[in-house]
């Protein structure tokens, strides 16, 4: 589902953002099921690393990471970037037309109106990935997003804290 689908279909007009809390697990661990339902649910992915070092970690990540399955994905240096299905990237261009943004490693977004979501994951041990966090917290609030922030169980799930 393209980005414009996926807005028209939602029934909120404000983007949701999502604040992920990494406590338990790394983001090699956690990304990749957060990607599998987002195209579980027929949406588009652009994930923005904070680093040309970190995207190619993931890409070669997100091929590996199960040894029964891999996530179709490119990177924006791909010839075929606006057909991936998930897509890495270190600019806030969105030539796949995605309906999900995900931002990891500090990378920020200047604007998060026009997605149906972004998730933004950061590392709670970093004390400055979680001012950084902050600071994307108000923004998004600022621009009349519905945040919501995640954090991990003792078993590694999800419960949303606010």
């Amino acid at each position: 589902m393209t980005r414009q689908a996926a807005t028209e279909s939602s029934d909120a007009t404000a983007t949701e953002v999502l604040f992920y809390h990494l406590d338990r697990h790394p983001l090699e661990r956690v990304l990749p099921g957060l990607l599998e339902r987002t195209l579980e649910r027929g949406w588009r992915a652009v994930v923005q690393a904070g680093s040309a070092e970190r995207l190619e970690a993931l890409d070669t990540h997100l091929w590996t990471y199960r040894d029964d399955s891999f996530l179709p994905h490119g990177t924006a240096r791909d010839a075929a970037a606006a057909s991936q299905p998930v897509l890495l990237t270190t600019d806030e261009h969105n030539p796949n037309d995605a309906a999900v943004r995900f931002l990891v490693d500090g990378a920020v977004l200047s604007t998060m109106v026009g997605y149906l979501r972004v998730v933004v994951i950061f590392d709670g041990a970093d004390r400055a990935a979680v001012e950084a966090a902050r600071a994307q917290w108000k923004a998004a609030r600022a621009e009349g997003c519905r945040a919501t922030y995640w954090q991990q169980t003792e078993a590694g799930r999800w419960e949303k804290k606010a």
